[in-house]
């Protein structure tokens, strides 16, 4: 049993990929998808409160929620030194030596910390990718101040980390007040109060993570992440220029093309809960490829832990799911199940046969 993935090892291997890596047959990547036709919201011109354009951003949000729930922002107001910022640091931490990168390890059951692969985790479809996660809460907002990215990065990493933590911590921080201007969007669109889920979300507690998915020799029958529904809330993703992210709408898996201008966001499986199903929470993948090093940052929105996961007595109707609190369904993913299309569904049923929650 491997016990640790290093991509290079592995490519410069006389024989095959192993088999940990290896996708079956109807999971493989396909070597050309069609491009989805995301919507783009440029974000100025919904929060200018112009009327035709915050009608019009609010339309093309809806659509794009009941069918699949992603959708692009520009003009979102993120400052592009801190996007370049961001992605240049992430080689400083993912092309150190394997033992430096191991004093952030990730423990079982844990969110924050390093994971080479699932390697020890799971046993098969293993995905090509080494990612850093920490966790994350608004520093006005939080019980606890030396809870941050940046303390996390410092105490796991040593001193030397400090502008790298530094940057992420400001990243983060720029991500969560990103989140909750998109949320007045989802909320408008809902017909909803417009501070509904934005105050929902004010003190959340979310997840960052760096994704890093290495060449690989056979990227064919591998994959960098596999099929699956985020369990968060909303998910923006900073895209390098290397393609890889795939959607399945209409039955069959399409590409979302890298935009240097944009961040791509989508629903996940907490924000359709909190919808009652209404917007959807979608299945989608990351391919790797034999000639680049993919990159991506992730921002997880993520309510307070003990929140109740409920929609508002305007999308009440008949209920979809259950009430829940983002740390049930967090449990439920980091101990009891990994994370697929099928995981809000499986969570419901788990929660009816532990009637201790």
């Amino acid at each position: 049993m491997m016990m640790n993935f290093d991509s290079k090892v592995l490519n410069h291997q006389p024989n095959q990929i192993p088999q940990e890596f290896v996708w079956p047959d109807h999971e493989k990547p396909s070597p050309n998808v069609p491009i989805l036709q995301v919507p783009i919201i440029d974000l100025a011109g919904f929060l200018s409160g112009d009327q035709l354009l915050v009608s019009e951003a609010t339309r093309l949000v809806s659509e794009a929620s009941k069918k699949h729930g992603f959708f692009l922002v520009t003009n979102h107001g993120v400052e592009e030194r801190l996007l370049a910022t961001a992605y240049s640091q992430m080689d400083t931490f993912f092309t150190s030596p394997t033992c430096e990168k191991q004093k952030a390890q990730r423990k079982w059951g844990e969110i924050s910390g390093y994971a080479s692969s699932f390697v020890g985790r799971f046993k098969k479809n293993l995905p090509w990718k080494e990612t850093l996660s920490v966790s994350f809460s608004p520093e006005e907002k939080s019980e606890n101040n030396s809870k941050t990215v940046k303390d996390y990065i410092i105490k796991t990493m040593g001193e030397e980390y400090q502008d790298f933590g530094e940057v992420y911590q400001e990243y983060t921080e720029a991500m969560s007040n990103l989140s909750l201007k998109i949320m007045e969007i989802l909320g408008i669109s809902l017909g909803i109060k417009i501070n509904h889920f934005k105050e929902f979300f004010e003190d959340n507690e979310s997840i960052f993570r760096l994704n890093y998915y290495p060449k690989c020799k056979q990227p064919d029958v591998v994959l960098g992440t596999g099929p699956h529904c985020d369990p968060t809330s909303l998910t923006i993703l900073q895209q390098d220029q290397v393609s890889g992210l795939q959607v399945f709408v209409d039955n069959q898996w399409q590409s979302i093309p890298p935009n240097p201008q944009a961040l791509v966001v989508n629903i996940g499986d907490t924000f359709m809960a909190l919808t009652n199903g209404l917007y959807k929470s979608c299945l989608h993948r990351a391919v790797v490829n034999s000639d680049m090093t993919r990159k991506t940052l992730a921002f997880f929105l993520c309510p307070k832990l003990d929140k109740v996961v409920k929609p508002p007595e305007e999308l009440e109707g008949e209920r979809v799911y259950p009430d829940f609190t983002w740390s049930m369904l967090l449990e439920f993913t980091m101990k009891h199940y990994r994370s697929d299309m099928n995981t809000l569904d499986e969570f419901t049923n788990w929660l009816k046969n532990n009637s201790s929650f």
